[in-house]
């Protein structure tokens, strides 16, 4: 028979919720590689009224960056840290998922054959910026003139390959541009709303629901053409996604903050459960219900895909607290718990693999790139991702910002 259960201030369902979400991105993302991948598997394309698995697992990324800044703050108030602080410390991860951001997507729209090195060359070298500059460094006074030089070079590097980059047409080659920000630069603007929203309300359950309900109406509106007097100002302030993906953010604020409160009152556990499933219904109908006007659609940003990959989150993450917290089967995660513990150095490290591969001219036979065994052997892939971050990891590579 189970214990009862105990409520703490740590969640271990949330970082198997990371692990699992960042098994399956890693899954997704080499999807490219394979020939005839069922249609419910990748993305749908902008006029399509559909969505495959590869457009849920960002909204639940984006889902446990919210569910993790209420415990990351209350961590660093406990460690005495001031608010200032705090706010410079949210302004830094920002920074540097912006500045990857913004790096990985030129590496996308790169124009090869106007570079004067490689592509996959420049791009190898932008990842090992990356882990020079955010390498989490020992704690060692003797060497921190080193540490400091390493992250120097870090930028010095990632300056050198911006001057030499050319992109777009290679007739015409242009210099670096924002486009959108690349996955990492979406994160960092949704974790940056969402962090300074929860921030000077803290564990306010009608203040972390307010904020919600806002950025999700703020999409429903402009959708419906309610925002359309704000237009003039589009080109040069606007909410991430219309509101749609810092949503996902406070999606997973509220769930957290409502377990917070409930552990001070001591009534979580089935009654939390109950209420993740409650909100997951009824962000599954808000999406269903606003479907037939806008359908769903990840690239569009729609409020029925909004809606119905809340509810997926909040249901996913239900079934996870009550696998994982309450009835404390987990071993089953410790395989991929590199993935919830470095995420971003997991996240990194197929750009590396695909660079290399690409150079050394390896390339897997068709058979094994085709149909369920190609599948068979993406999940491969983003298995041995996960366990060779967790190798580097114990030699003392692991990015964190």
């Amino acid at each position: 028979m189970m214990p009862p259960y105990s409520p703490s201030l740590r969640l271990d369902s949330i970082d198997v919720f990371r692990a699992v979400t960042m098994f399956l991105m890693i899954f997704v993302n080499d999807l490219w590689s394979l020939e005839n991948v069922p249609n419910w598997l990748k993305h749908s394309k902008a006029a399509e009224d559909a969505m495959g698995l590869s457009d849920v697992v960002f909204p639940g990324f984006l889902f446990i960056v919210g569910l993790s800044i209420p415990f990351a703050i209350a961590n660093r108030k406990k460690k005495g840290d001031s608010d200032v602080l705090i706010i410079r410390h949210i302004f830094e991860r920002t920074f540097a998922l912006l500045l990857m951001g913004i790096f990985i997507v030129n590496y996308e729209n790169i124009a090869d054959e106007a570079m004067a090195i490689s592509k996959y060359v420049w791009e190898i070298g932008m990842v090992i910026a990356f882990f020079l500059i955010w390498n989490v460094y020992p704690s060692s006074p003797e060497k921190k003139g080193l540490y400091t030089a390493l992250k120097v070079a870090g930028y010095l590097l990632l300056a050198g390959l911006a001057l030499i980059y050319k992109g777009g047409d290679p007739a015409n080659p242009s210099w670096m541009e924002t486009h959108w920000y690349g996955i990492l630069g979406l994160i960092g603007w949704s974790y940056l709303l969402g962090a300074l929203a929860y921030l000077p309300t803290r564990d306010r359950f009608t203040w972390a629901v307010g904020g919600w309900l806002f950025l999700v109406l703020f999409n429903l509106a402009d959708f419906a053409g309610a925002l359309g007097f704000l237009d003039p100002l589009k080109e040069y302030v606007w909410i991430v996604g219309s509101g749609s993906m810092p949503a996902f953010v406070m999606g997973g604020v509220v769930a957290s903050v409502i377990y917070r409160n409930g552990v001070d009152r001591n009534a979580v556990g089935s009654t939390y459960l109950i209420v993740l499933v409650v909100l997951g219904l009824i962000a599954l109908a808000y999406g269903f219900g606003t479907r037939p006007f806008w359908g769903i659609s990840k690239i569009r940003a729609t409020p029925a895909w909004v809606g119905i990959c809340s509810g997926i989150s909040f249901l996913a993450f239900a079934f996870l607290f009550w696998l994982v917290d309450l009835k404390k089967i987990k071993n089953w995660a410790n395989i991929i718990q590199p993935a919830g513990t470095a995420t971003l150095t997991c996240y990194l490290i197929p750009y590396i693999w695909y660079a290399v591969v690409t150079l050394a001219g390896i390339s897997l036979p068709m058979y094994l790139r085709t149909g369920l065994v190609g599948l068979v052997k993406s999940a491969c892939f983003s298995l041995l991702v996960i366990l060779l971050t967790g190798a580097i990891n114990r030699v003392g590579i692991k990015l964190k910002i």
